[in-house]
This record gives C-alpha cells, structure tokens and sequence, in this order.
C-alpha cells in the first residue's frame, strides 16, 4: 500500500509540473498539439467519442528511439464510458476533477477522485468511466511507440 502511494504521489507530481509546464509554453511550444492535430486513434474508435472530449496538449519525442510522450486533457461527462481499449506504451491518467473508475483488464476497479492519479501499463485494455453526477477530467499522459495510433480499440 506504502509503495501505491509513493507512486501515486509521484505519478500526480509529475502530471501537475507537465500541465504547468504545458500551459507555460503553449503558445511558442514547437511540441505542442493543437485540437485538429489529435493523435489518431485506430479505425474501430473512431466516433467513439460521444460524450467524451480529449484534447492533447503536447506531444514530443523521446531519446528513446521509436519513442514519444503525449499529454492530453480528456473530459467525461456523467455517466459516460470509454469504450474498452489499450495503448502502444504507458499511461499516467491524473484526475484533475470528478469522480472516474478504470477497470483495467485482470484488476479489481479503481475509482479515483480529484487529485489521484494510476500507472496503467502497456497494452493493457482498460475503461475510464464517469461514475459521478457532474462532469470528470483527466490528464492523461502516454509514453507510446511512435507511428502506432494512440488508442487500440479492444474486445
């Protein structure tokens, strides 16, 4: 439990000092990502998105070959879903107000409130849903394989 913490403080450090510094430099950030420039997602989502709204923030390379980070806000309105999913790399999901629960494929479900962040490993299929009354948003933060989309659709 000790250890879950430590890494949930480390995690929502990390994603408050990332939105900072998204928003620092966004407007002569060569890195960022506009609305219209969003990381594709693969064909079996797209318009999945009803009553879900992301908009990435920032996107960079890594030193690692093959490698980016994305930063990206996603909005759920009550009572909204995601549909059952994965991604190419890591994701770092910061709940920056509201109530949301992930059920992560072979986990019991988390529910986190404002302030709490989870480590969701690579490739595991997951859903984020909105289990309160007014609307949730995270900061999702991805360290992917380039050149893959974003969002993998999941049985």
């Amino acid at each position: 439990m000790r250890h879950t913490l430590t890494l949930a403080a480390i995690a929502a450090l990390t994603a408050s000092a990332s939105l900072a510094q998204a928003q620092e430099h966004k407007s002569h950030d060569s890195g960022r990502v506009g609305k219209a420039e969003a990381a594709p997602a693969s064909p079996a989502l797209q318009g999945w998105q009803t009553g879900i709204q992301r908009t990435d923030l920032l996107r960079r390379d890594l030193q690692a070959a093959g490698h980016e980070t994305i930063q990206a806000r996603v909005d759920f309105e009550p009572g909204v879903a995601s549909p059952k999913h994965s991604h190419p790399g890591e994701e770092v999901a910061f709940v920056l107000e509201g109530t949301l629960e992930y059920r992560l494929e072979g986990r019991p479900p988390v529910t986190l409130k404002t302030g709490e962040a989870l480590f969701i490993p690579a490739g595991t299929p997951h859903i984020a849903i909105n289990i309160g009354t007014t609307k949730a948003s995270e900061l999702a933060t991805y360290i992917v394989r380039k050149g893959f989309p974003l969002v993998v659709a999941e049985k």
